[in-house]
C-alpha cells in the first residue's frame, strides 16, 4: 500500500514526493503509525499539500501496481535487491543493512563509516551478528 501511495504522490511532481515520503517515514518511524490504510495515505497527502482528490483517484490506478512490480524485478535481477533497505552505491555496489536509530550525535559518522567501508569494498560478501539477543544497548 504504501509503495502505490508513493507512486501516486510522484505523479504530483519529485518535490511532492519527496514531502510525502519524508512525512510518510515520521508517521512510520518515529510516530508508530501502522501503514495498512488508505486513509493514513490521504491524511499524509492533504498535510503534504498534495492534490488529495488526484491523490485518491491515483492510488486506484492498478498501472501502479506494474510499475512497482517492473521497479522490484530490476532491483532483484539488477542489484540483488532481496530486503529493505538495500543500499544503492554510485559505483554499483549494493548492500543490504539493518540498523537500529543510533543517537542523533553518531548518526552521520555512524552513516559515513558504512559508506566508506562497503562503497569501495567489494570483497566484504556478508557481515552478520548473531540474533537475539541483540548487541548489548542496540534497542
Amino acid at each position: 500500500m504504501a509503495s502505490i501511495a508513493g507512486e501516486a504522490a510522484k505523479r504530483q511532481g519529485e518535490e511532492a514526493f519527496n514531502k510525502f515520503f519524508l512525512n510518510l517515514l515520521k508517521k512510520r518511524h518515529e510516530q508508530r503509525v501502522p501503514l495498512n490504510d488508505n486513509g493514513i495515505f490521504i491524511d499524509v497527502a492533504f498535510e503534504c499539500g498534495l492534490d488529495v482528490d488526484k491523490f485518491k483517484k491515483d492510488i486506484l490506478d492498478p498501472e501502479l501496481v506494474n510499475i512497482i512490480a517492473e521497479d522490484h524485478q530490476d532491483a532483484s535481477k539488477t542489484h540483488g535487491a532481496f530486503g529493505t533497505p538495500t543500499f544503492l552505491f554510485n559505483n554499483g555496489q549494493s548492500i543490504y543493512l539493518k540498523t537500529f536509530i543510533p543517537p542523533l550525535e553518531d548518526s552521520l559518522e555512524a552513516f559515513e563509516h558504512f559508506v566508506g567501508l562497503f562503497s569501495e569494498r567489494s570483497y566484504f560478501g556478508e557481515v552478520k551478528r548473531p540474533q537475539p539477543p541483540w548487541p548489548k544497548g542496540a534497542i
